[in-house]
């Protein structure tokens, strides 16, 4: 997400919106010590049968007594089918740390909230956790805030918290899963009248499908004289009481009243009354449509009076237009070479606000080629009129390469102010659509062989004799006159290492190249080695490489693999055919050297062998056919046969 900060003017005084923080939460402190905010329970598979079971309670750090804050609390597991107890354990306090506001600006002394957490390891044994109705967790604590004003008895209501969860084991087979954790809670208060927000919606480990809606919170069988339990106990456990006309879907007096996104978890509320109020969210888990789990959070929300705050407003004011682009109506059309910026327009009537300017896509995802930059703006004037707005302006740019790929994409600009408790915004939804310039692709050529007409990209086969010297030109064009560059690279092996030289210089529309190859054994040379060149195109929208693929074998000096030797000598000592010589043997070359021959008789057995090149057999023994084996260091292997007769 991209955003911008414009300031509008110098922040007003905080001593105007304290003094009215300050004066409503003083009618709402209790009149003694309770402390419970709200909670939620976890249960978090770790390795085998071990899972971790955590509690999050919430504090009131301002009216609570420190004295209530506990260093453990017990925890019952149950069977939800029997409610036998399965486990009864203490989880100790291992974290103390406060709930962070969403705007810190709008912090007040007068509201503040602990997180407690208190968390242990538990096993879950595969042989006893396997009821077909799964099991529960619950922890019970008293006492909630005095000074809620939705439900009945608030000082003396106490709280359960609970979690559900399925057998370890179903059909026979390890059934893994870890219970949602629900995002974190809000450390901020609703003003009245006004709409407040905010993301209660949760993570499931597993990927289960989370399901959100609003339940009654849970009593339980502690009080205000016993406020912790010396045994856990199992379901049912008592609601609390709502007032008069509130319910578990009426929990805060509203238009509309609190509610949540089944789907996504989001709670919505424009409160009517002042005061604190306590609320239930409930996040069911769902595996393959089947529920397996559950989850509650209980919390509260304080509403007060919070000073007027304007909402601002943004236009888009499209280039080449007299008029503001009119959402629903209007498209931007991005073309090549045509202007792709548009101006933003943008107000609010409260001098101290600090703006926010972001862009939020609809239907594509941003990314580095396609995200949209700000330019921030200045004020229309240093002076402002008395009652009227500050009119800032920015320039929103899209990539010149922005592809939308005939689609209309819709890109949501938002405008938002830093007012508390939450800040106001103004959304335009630009329809748009964008074509990049057409890219023809660049032609290389060179003076290799053509390659074959049936692949996309084959290499050719160029062979070249031991101590000869090949050379090759390429040649790179754009009609476009894009900046090309011209490459070599060889595939497993550095060109000079192997005695290949490149060089290349590039240009706008062209680049030129030659390559040069002394082929000697000197070099660690192989004797076959590929070599890709490739043509690239930079400064384009949509490059579009060009590349030959071109392998080079290296062949001994003088083709002698398919010689001819003697097959018949007569050792009679007439000078003529008296020894057995190879004198046409391919010669040796780079790893391929002689290594030696062997002759045998008809049955295997031999008769002469020698590491020399230069053999002479003189055909000792008695006349008849013999075969013969010359092989080389790389295990290259000639056999022939060779009549001797006498």
């Amino acid at each position: 997400m991209l955003f911008v900060d414009v300031v509008m003017a110098p922040s007003f005084s905080l001593f105007l919106r304290g003094l009215l923080l300050l004066c409503c939460l003083g009618l709402l402190r209790p009149a003694r010590a309770t402390h419970i905010v709200g909670g939620e329970m976890e249960l978090t598979h770790q390795s085998g049968s071990t899972y971790t079971l955590t509690l999050n309670l919430y504090f009131d750090a301002v009216n609570g007594n420190a004295a209530a804050l506990d260093n453990a609390l017990l925890a019952g597991i149950f069977d939800k089918a029997t409610n036998q107890r399965m486990q009864q354990l203490t989880l100790p306090l291992v974290s103390n740390t406060f709930v962070s506001y969403t705007n810190p600006a709008c912090t007040t002394g007068s509201l503040s909230t602990r997180k407690l957490v208190y968390s242990r390891a538990v096993t879950l044994d595969a042989a006893t956790y396997t009821g077909a109705a799964g099991y529960y967790a619950a922890v019970e604590r008293c006492c909630r805030n005095l000074a809620i004003g939705n439900i009945v008895g608030p000082g003396a209501a106490a709280q359960t918290f609970y979690l559900e969860f399925p057998a370890v084991v179903r059909g026979g087979q390890p059934f893994v899963d870890s219970t949602p954790r629900i995002f974190p809670p809000l450390g901020d208060y609703a003003c009245v009248g006004e709409l407040f927000y905010y993301d209660f919606g949760g993570q499931d480990a597993d990927g289960d499908s989370l399901v959100y809606d609003m339940v009654t919170p849970l009593n339980g069988h502690t009080s205000a004289s016993a406020p912790t339990l010396t045994s856990s106990q199992a379901a049912p456990f008592s609601p609390i009481t709502w007032s008069s006309g509130l319910s578990a879907q009426n929990q805060i007096p509203g238009t509309p009243t609190l509610g949540i996104d089944a789907r996504t978890g989001r709670l919505t509320v424009r409160p009517t009354r002042l005061g604190l109020f306590v609320f239930g969210v409930r996040c069911a888990e769902y595996r393959r449509g089947v529920k397996i789990g559950e989850t509650r959070r209980d919390f509260q929300l304080y509403v007060l009076a919070c000073p007027l705050n304007a909402a601002p407003s943004v236009a888009v004011q499209l280039p080449g237009r007299p008029r503001a682009y009119q959402p629903t109506r209007d498209t931007l059309r991005l073309l090549p070479g045509a202007d792709h910026c548009v101006q933003l327009v943008f107000t609010d009537p409260n001098p101290s606000s600090q703006l926010t300017l972001t862009t939020r896509p609809v239907n594509f995802t941003a990314s580095a080629a396609n995200s949209p930059t700000f330019t921030a703006g200045t004020t229309s004037g240093t002076v402002r009129t008395a009652g009227a707005p500050d009119t800032l302006r920015a320039t929103l740019c899209f990539p010149d390469c922005m592809d939308s790929q005939g689609k209309v994409f819709l890109l949501d600009l938002i405008v938002a102010d830093n007012g508390c408790a939450l800040p106001k915004r103004d959304t335009v939804r630009l329809a748009f659509t964008a074509r990049p310039a057409v890219n023809r692709a660049p032609l290389l050529t060179s003076t290799f062989p053509p390659a074959p007409l049936d692949a996309a990209d084959p290499p050719v086969l160029v062979p070249v004799r031991l101590g000869e010297t090949y050379s090759a030109t390429l040649l790179g064009t754009d009609a476009d006159q894009n900046a090309l560059t011209l490459t070599a690279t060889g595939q497993g092996f550095d060109l000079a290492a192997a005695g290949m030289q490149f060089s290349a210089q590039g240009g706008t529309g062209r680049a030129d190249g030659t390559f040069q190859w002394r082929a000697d054994c000197a070099a660690p040379t192989r004797q076959e080695m590929t070599v890709v060149f490739q043509l690239t195109e930079t400064a384009t929208c949509t490059p579009l490489p060009q590349q030959r693929t071109v392998r080079f074998q290296l062949l001994p000096s003088a083709d002698t693999v398919a010689f001819l030797p003697p097959n018949v000598i007569t050792p009679n000592g007439d000078g003529l055919n008296d020894a057995f010589t190879l004198p046409s043997l391919p010669p040796d070359f780079c790893e391929q050297r002689f290594a030696g021959v062997r002759i045998f008789t008809r049955w295997g057995n031999e008769v002469y062998h020698s590491p020399e090149r230069t053999f002479r057999w003189p055909g000792a023994g008695t006349a008849g056919t013999y075969y013969y084996l010359v092989t080389y260091t790389n295990g290259r292997k000639y056999k022939g046969w060779l009549e001797v007769l006498k």
